[in-house]
């Protein structure tokens, strides 16, 4: 029998782009000629919850059932006929699909509004540097986040935009809080879940029905759609995969998670997934690759294929039919344009290489094979997928999903992109690594990078270096620099609470961040902190880090976080509401003169960095030694030439004038007429059109051949204003 599969994405990850697992599964079963069909039940669920005929039924059952308890709850109640006459036209503005609303909605008589808009008096500064179209979105999405406490409150404890029945993924080392949540009645989103799923799964008479899973807030209603499907289609086989069981289900021994499911497969999906493909088609049960099933009514796990996983090259460029890419939904959570690009804008989302060319951070799984095994893809083949996803969607916008993207490779990209003259617009990942000097960060802002983001995580030399981070404070203000000067935002991961970290470093590491924010080096970050995970080297070794396991005890469920004791008995949990208020004001670029101690309830030290270690450090003198094997790129065009004499003191010597005209401006050089005309000739062999780049060593060597020290010449203020202005050296 022939297999045909059906691959969901079950609700909640993202309101404006589709998580790409789907996707890229979907595109591996092309290149093996299987049918399939792919839906993301996530938006699919917003659209017909946040629609007139969705809150029209929504606020009849609160009635009919527990009304409203809060005066908050019942002010929405009771402008119920307010938002079911604005939802359709707001989705549809969120969709990009009505821009003219935005008019209306900045007046600010047009939605209703409840506790959420209260935070307005404490941000309406920042419109002044959005626009009408950012404005509206901001105050339609207060708007649906109002709805959404509603439902909370009235209808669904559980829900939430971007994650669904959380709490039971996190930390569920028993099968037994979610096991019962699956014998009791469906919620009411459930209803509009499995109304959804039956309408596809009648449609598409799939063989096989492949679960994504990618973080806590899928599980739950991963396993829902899993249990209606084994009731009522029990000739279906069922699989899951994704994030959550490559880290959390590792160690599953509950037969109990059979009653739902047929498979659970870890790391890649592809082959893994193929062989139980083959295996239904012909009706074995023989080889499969990192894969649980029941047998005996035992779990087992089966990793007994012979078969080497899948090359990154093999698996095919992500297919994204089938999904619903003009109905997702833009929304801006908060004011900040660096913040705002994980919610707002669709984005086909890529990869550059497949786990980490660093893996080496302590609090990072690096043992699992998602990071541990490190395979870049080829610059011109990460172009081809670029290229036929644009094809293929209509959108120029990426995401590359990586780990951490690897500079080389983000440069190879870079050129590739430029050589091809396509016009798209991207962001990443990366490592905040020396690196990112501020020539591949002109070269990538050339190629259409707008943003990166990265773990700067504790900003304390001593901690990075416990961590393994590889990079220190210093190093990470300069890369930093380096990104904003060319005009590219960066994101930070920040991380508080890691082992041994004293509440002195605590303060100083918000310092450090302060002073990032204040010199205008981050646009954007976020605290979160540390946890202690079971694939981690801190996880795998706590006694190098001084830490003890409260628990050896492994569970019969997911197996991940670990609870553990910290040497210092420091409660991290305190600091968490000042770190984040605080932040929160240096996002929007004001509070930097407030004490730090403002931000808390409680005493703290004094920070021991000086105020201006970070200016400091982006004002050191340069090192101006360049490798001779640095290829030297120029990003810009032919100059106009003019020939002319120039005299002096009875002496003359003929001199050359090279105008260049960029996109923004024009501008002049002046050089003696020879070495001008050896200028004009090595421009043209280091043009970014030429597929091979000359290094520095050939220019040295090829200019000495006519003339005397390359060196002073390349210093000279001629050559100076043209790396100003596009002569890059990599």
């Amino acid at each position: 029998m022939k297999t045909k599969v059906f691959l969901i994405m079950p609700p909640f990850t993202q309101l404006n782009t589709p998580y790409p697992a789907t996707a890229y599964i979907k595109g591996f079963l092309n290149t093996i000629n299987v049918e399939s069909f792919q839906a993301d039940l996530g938006i699919e669920v917003i659209l017909k919850l946040f629609s007139k005929d969705g809150l029209t039924e929504m606020f009849c059952h609160t009635e009919r059932s527990r009304g409203a308890q809060t005066p908050n709850a019942q002010r929405i109640l009771s402008l119920q006929h307010e938002y079911i006459k604005t939802i359709d036209a707001v989705i549809a503005f969120l969709q990009g699909k009505n821009p003219t609303l935005a008019l209306q909605i900045c007046q600010e008589d047009f939605l209703p509004e409840a506790s959420r808009f209260a935070q307005l008096d404490e941000i309406d500064w920042a419109f002044g540097s959005m626009g009408t179209q950012d404005k509206a979105k901001h105050l339609a999405t207060l708007y649906l986040e109002d709805l959404s406490d509603f439902i909370v409150e009235c209808v669904d404890e559980n829900f939430g935009f971007s994650r669904y029945a959380e709490r039971l993924g996190r930390s569920a080392n028993s099968f037994d809080e979610l096991y019962e949540a699956l014998s009791a009645k469906p919620t009411y989103i459930d209803h509009i879940l499995i109304a959804l799923l039956k309408e596809k799964i009648e449609s598409v008479k799939p063989t096989l029905f492949l679960i994504s899973v990618p973080f806590p807030g899928n599980l739950y209603a991963a396993f829902r759609s899993a249990q209606w499907v084994k009731k009522y289609f029990p000739k279906i086989k069922i699989a899951m995969g994704g994030g959550f069981p490559n880290t959390e289900l590792r160690s599953l021994s509950d037969a109990r998670v059979f009653d739902f499911l047929d498979f659970i497969t870890l790391d890649d999906g592809e082959l893994p997934i193929q062989l139980i493909i083959n295996n239904e088609q012909l009706n074995i049960n023989s080889e499969y690759k990192r894969t649980f099933l029941l047998e005996n009514e035992q779990v087992v796990y089966k990793n007994n294929s012979t078969k080497s996983d899948y090359k990154q090259s093999e698996v095919g460029t992500p297919d994204y039919s089938d999904l619903l890419l003009d109905k997702y939904i833009s929304v801006i959570e908060i004011v900040n344009p660096m913040h705002k690009m994980w919610s707002d804008g669709r984005w086909n989302k890529l990869t550059m290489a497949h786990g980490c060319y660093w893996g080496k951070c302590t609090f990072c799984d690096i043992s699992l094979d998602y990071i541990k095994i490190y395979e870049p893809v080829a610059a011109k083949l990460i172009v081809d997928r670029i290229e036929e996803l644009v094809a293929q969607t209509g959108e120029t916008g990426f995401h590359f999903v990586d780990e951490a993207a690897p500079p080389a490779l983000m440069r190879e990209v870079a050129l590739e992109i430029i050589r091809r003259k396509i016009v798209v617009t991207w962001w990443t990942n990366i490592r905040f690594e020396k690196s990112f000097t501020k020539d591949l960060s002109l070269l990538l802002k050339a190629s259409g990078c707008i943003a990166v983001s990265g773990g700067l995580e504790v900003a304390s030399d001593r901690l990075l270096a416990l961590i393994d981070k590889g990079v220190t404070v210093e190093q990470v203000a300069k890369v930093t620099r380096n990104f904003t000067e060319a005009g590219i935002m960066v994101h930070a991961y920040l991380m508080y609470g890691y082992p041994t970290q004293t509440v002195q470093e605590t303060i100083d590491s918000l310092e450090m961040v302060r002073q990032l924010f204040e010199v205008g080096v981050l646009q954007s970050g976020f605290w979160h902190q540390f946890a202690m995970t079971a694939h981690s080297p801190v996880g795998m070794y706590p006694e190098k880090f001084s830490v003890v396991k409260n628990s050896n005890e492994i569970g019969t469920f997911a197996n991940n976080d670990i609870n553990y004791t910290d040497a210092t008995g420091i409660d991290h949990d305190q600091f968490s509401f000042g770190l984040k208020k605080s932040l929160y004001n240096f996002m929007h670029g004001i509070c930097f003169d407030y004490s730090l101690q403002d931000w808390f309830d409680f005493k703290i030290p004094k920070t021991k960095i000086q105020p201006d270690f970070i200016y400091n450090a982006l004002h050191e003198v340069e090192d101006f030694k360049i490798k001779p094997s640095a290829k030297i790129i120029w990003l810009g065009g032919k100059p106009a030439i003019e020939t002319f004499t120039k005299s002096k003191k009875g002496n003359s010597w003929e001199m050359m004038s090279l105008t260049f005209h960029g996109k923004k401006e024009s501008f002049t050089i002046q050089t003696n007429k020879l070495e001008g005309e050896w200028l004009v000739s090595a421009l043209q062999k280091t043009s970014i059109s030429n597929s091979k780049m000359a290094t520095f060593q050939e220019l040295k060597s090829d200019f000495e051949t006519h003339f005397q020290d390359f060196e002073l010449f390349w210093f000279s203020k001629p050559l100076m204003t043209l790396r100003e202005f596009g002569l890059l050296v990599l």
